[in-house]
């Protein structure tokens, strides 16, 4: 039943009823409603849920199987300060194992667009990303500048400020970002590259 495959997701992922609850906007209590059958939420809010388990509704409707799989959303957008979970442009979802969310940690996949970081990263690669807010110095991630959507780069640290770098150096320039303009842009790191998925050309 609907509760059951909800508390089973919920514990897979290692959060409480009181954090699920907040990352849903909705009391504990209704969480625990729900969880014992006792409620059932609407179908916008089944999708809700899906997207902050990283499971699919059919999922938690119990129309699939309970495979271990975590679903990870391939993210057309990222608006500024919007939680990853409630990102509504999902163009696909990618499968990785479900002990990659060990310890809370959660993912989003970007599609990559042009070849600024070519030759590692290619027009057409999904590319899945760590959810986080700083990186170490040299890590290639998902950036926020200005409150546009999320551009990929390698993040040079530096005591002034930070530098946005491509790997295609060729052809792309890297932009300098002082520690006033990431303040005040802001510039914010939001996910670590952790693993590239490509599919074969054909023809």
């Amino acid at each position: 039943m609907f509760g059951d495959n909800l508390k089973d997701a919920r514990n897979r992922r290692k959060l409480s009823q009181a954090a699920l609850a907040h990352k849903l906007s909705v009391s504990q209590q209704t969480i625990g409603s729900w969880e014992v059958n006792r409620t059932t939420p609407p179908p916008e809010m089944i999708a809700k849920i899906a997207r902050a388990l990283s499971v699919s509704a059919g999922f938690l409707l119990g129309e699939e199987s309970h495979s271990g799989v975590l679903r990870i959303p391939v993210l057309g957008s990222i608006p500024a300060g919007i939680p990853i979970q409630a990102i509504e442009d999902v163009l696909d979802y990618e499968e990785a194992p479900l002990d990659w969310a060990a310890g809370g940690r959660e993912y989003f996949a970007l599609k990559i667009k042009g070849d600024s970081m070519s030759p590692e990263y290619v027009d057409g690669d999904v590319v899945i990303f760590l959810v986080a807010d700083d990186c170490d110095n040299g890590n290639d991630c998902a950036v926020i500048i200005n409150g546009d959507n999320a551009t990929f780069k390698k993040v040079i640290k530096d005591v002034d400020g930070i530098i946005l770098q491509p790997i295609n150096t060729a052809v792309y320039k890297s932009a300098f970002y002082n520690n006033a303009q990431i303040e005040h842009l802001p510039v914010r790191v939001i996910g670590i590259a952790e693993e590239i998925r490509r599919k074969l050309k054909k023809g």
